[in-house]
């Protein structure tokens, strides 16, 4: 396990189709990768902003990571909708870390993981919004994140420090009482009128 990218992004426009008009809302989704070294506080990476800090952000979403291994599922769905091939480069779901080799079905609420001199401790996995739908470029692509499980998880930062891509992420298990792929699958149920 490891980490492939480190994304930030700055506060920026998004443009959501609504109804027949496109409306302006700001978010912190367009992340992009950096080189180098990336300081870790307790809010999160060094550079990187969130702009709804109602759902984003925080102590218990301080940083947020997402699996390379789901990036060809995604691939797979904007060709189907969009009709064409785009590439999606590391930070595309919004995540500050890109990994590898770790997936929704491994981790565990209060595991932790340790890349770097950082600490971290998975608090739970994200809930994706309208936002992502823009993002992605089609309107079901938050119902298709929640159906498929493919959904990353947000960190809170136990030990601050510093960490860059090509970093070994070593899981540390907690007392493994809820899994990702647990609350995935009641969310899932929750909402399954929602869906396809």
């Amino acid at each position: 396990m490891k980490i492939l990218s480190v994304n930030v992004g700055s506060i920026a426009d998004l443009f959501v189709r609504q109804s027949e008009h496109m409306r302006r809302v700001v978010t912190g989704i367009h992340k992009m990768p950096v080189t180098g070294k990336v300081q870790v506080g307790k809010l999160g990476l060094e550079g990187d902003e969130q702009a709804d800090l109602s759902v984003h952000g925080g102590l218990n979403k301080a940083v947020y990571a997402y699996s390379i291994e789901h990036y060809p599922f995604w691939i797979a769905q904007r060709l189907a909708a969009l009709k064409r091939e785009e590439p999606l480069p590391h930070g595309s779901m919004g995540e500050n870390l890109t990994l590898e080799g770790l997936l929704e079905s491994d981790v565990w609420i209060g595991d932790r993981l340790q890349a770097g001199s950082v600490l971290l401790e998975i608090t739970e996995p994200r809930q994706p919004c309208y936002k992502f739908n823009a993002k992605m470029g089609f309107s079901h692509a938050a119902k298709m994140m929640l159906q498929a499980g493919c959904s990353g998880f947000y960190l809170r930062v136990i030990e601050t420090g510093e960490l860059q891509a090509g970093d070994a992420v070593r899981l540390i298990p907690g007392k493994r009482e809820t899994s990702l792929a647990q609350i995935n699958e009641r969310r899932l149920k929750g909402r399954q009128r929602d869906l396809f």
